[in-house]
C-alpha cells in the first residue's frame, strides 16, 4: 500500500471508531430515556419524544448548510459535538426528574439538530477519504450494529445509583473522540473542498464557498417517501419491544438488528451487481424492514426476525441513499447534501413515529406493516416493468 493509501486507511480508521464510540453512547442513553419514558407515559409520550427526535434532524438540513457556507469542517464538529453533549445530558436528567414532556422535546430537537449537524460532517469526511458507495455502506452499518448493541446493554441495566451516573457518563463523553477527531477534518466549504484542493485565487475560493447546492429533490423525496411507509416500526422498536414482549425483549431485538446490520455490506453489494434502478431497490430494502412486523406482535421470535431484517434493510437503504447523493453532489456540497438526505428520511419517520402510535396500539403492529408491504412491493414491481419495457 503507498503512504497515501496508509494515511487514508488510517484516517477512515480514526472517523470509524470515533463515530462507533459516539454512537455506542448515544444508543445506551437513547434507549435507556426511551425506556424510561414507556414507563411513565407509554407508546404516546415515546412516540412524542422520537418525533421530536426527527423533527431535530429534519431541522438539522437547513442549519447545516448554513453553517458549512460559513465553517471550516472541524470548527462544525467541534461545535455540533459540545452542543449535543450537553444536551444529552441536560435531556436524560429533565426526565428523570419529571419534568413538562413537551419542554424535554424542545431538549430533544435542539440535540438533534446540533447531532444530524455533526453526523454530515462525519459521512462528508468519510467520503472526502474514501468515495466508493462500500466504505459509506460499511460506516453506515457500523454505526447501526453498534448502536443496536447500546440498545442491548441499555436494557439489561437498572437505572439507578452507580448504573444512573454510568448512564449520564457514558451518554455525553461518548462525543470526546469525534471531538478529538474535528482537529484533524479536511472538509470545508459545504464539505466538497480539501484543504490541500485548489479553488481558485481570491474571487473564485470566496464563490466556491457562497455557491447554495443544487439539491436532488427527486431523490430525496423518494428516500422520505419509502422511510415513512417503512420506517416506522424500525424507529419505535424499543418501545414495541417492551410493550408486546417485556423489557427484556429489547436485548435480543438490538442484537438481531445489529446481525442484520452486519450482512447489509454483502446485501448492497449483491443487489448492486444486478444494477436495479433504486426506483426498484428503494421500495424492495422498505419491504424488507416491514416484512419481519407481520410476525412480531405473535411471538418473541418473530420479533427478532422483524429486527434482523430491519437491520439488514434499513442500513442497506441509508448507506446506499447516501452513497448515490454523495457521488453525484457537486464540489463544495457534500456535507450540505447529506445532511438533507438524512433530513428528508427524517422527516418521512417523524410523521411515521407520531401517526403510528395514534392509529394502532402495538398489537396490531403486524396488519399495519403489511399492508405498508404490499404498497412498497407494488411500487417496485411497477418500477421493475418500466425498467424492463425501457430495455
Amino acid at each position: 500500500m503507498t503512504p497515501g493509501g496508509r494515511r487514508r486507511a488510517g484516517r477512515l480508521r480514526e472517523l470509524m471508531v470515533s463515530g462507533l464510540v459516539d454512537s455506542f453512547g448515544l444508543s445506551l442513553g437513547w434507549t435507556v430515556f426511551n425506556l424510561v419514558a414507556v414507563d411513565r407515559g407509554g407508546l404516546a409520550l415515546a412516540g412524542l419524544f422520537n418525533a421530536a427526535m426527527l423533527i431535530g434532524v429534519v431541522l438539522s438540513a437547513p442549519v447545516t448548510g448554513r453553517l458549512a457556507r460559513h465553517l471550516h469542517g472541524r470548527t462544525l464538529l467541534l461545535l455540533a459535538g459540545g452542543t449535543e453533549g450537553v444536551l444529552r445530558v441536560a435531556t436524560l436528567a429533565a426526565l428523570l426528574a419529571g419534568w413538562d414532556g413537551k419542554l424535554v422535546a424542545a431538549g430533544i430537537v435542539v440535540m438533534h439538530i446540533a447531532a444530524y449537524a455533526g453526523f454530515a460532517a462525519m459521512r462528508a469526511e468519510v467520503a472526502a477519504v474514501d468515495a466508493r458507495p462500500q466504505a459509506m455502506t460499511r460506516y453506515a452499518l457500523s454505526i447501526a450494529a453498534v448502536e443496536a448493541a447500546g440498545a442491548g446493554v441499555a436494557a439489561l441495566l437498572p437505572l439507578r445509583g452507580h448504573f444512573q451516573l454510568a448512564v449520564f457518563l457514558v451518554y455525553g463523553l461518548s462525543l470526546v473522540p469525534t471531538i478529538l477527531t474535528a482537529r484533524r477534518a479536511r472538509v470545508r466549504d459545504s464539505a466538497g473542498v480539501d484543504d490541500g484542493a485548489d479553488a481558485g485565487p481570491g474571487p473564485a475560493r470566496t464563490r466556491v464557498r457562497r455557491r447554495r447546492p443544487r439539491l436532488p429533490w427527486p431523490v430525496l423525496t423518494g428516500g422520505g417517501f419509502v422511510t415513512l411507509l417503512a420506517a416506522g416500526p424500525t424507529l419505535l422498536s424499543v418501545a414495541l419491544a417492551s410493550e408486546l414482549h417485556g423489557h427484556t425483549a429489547v436485548a435480543g431485538a438490538a442484537i438481531a438488528f445489529s446481525a442484520g446490520c452486519l450482512l447489509s455490506s454483502s446485501a448492497v453489494s449483491l443487489v448492486d451487481r444486478l444494477r436495479l434502478p433504486i426506483q426498484v431497490t428503494w421500495p424492495l430494502w422498505g419491504v424488507g424492514m416491514l416484512a419481519g412486523w407481520l410476525l412480531a406482535p405473535a411471538h418473541l421470535l418473530g420479533l427478532f426476525f422483524a429486527q434482523f431484517l430491519s437491520g439488514l434493510s434499513m442500513t442497506a437503504f441509508e448507506g446506499g441513499m447516501d452513497a448515490r447523493i454523495a457521488r453525484d453532489a457537486a464540489p463544495g456540497t457534500v456535507t450540505t447534501v447529506l445532511a438533507w438526505s438524512a433530513s428528508t428520511r427524517a422527516l418521512g419517520g417523524a410523521v411515521a413515529v407520531r401517526l403510528l402510535p395514534a392509529l394502532v396500539a402495538a398489537p396490531a403492529i403486524g396488519l399495519t406493516s403489511g399492508v405498508a408491504a404490499a404498497t412498497l412491493a407494488a411500487a417496485a414491481l411497477s418500477a421493475f416493468v418500466r425498467f424492463r419495457t425501457a430495455r
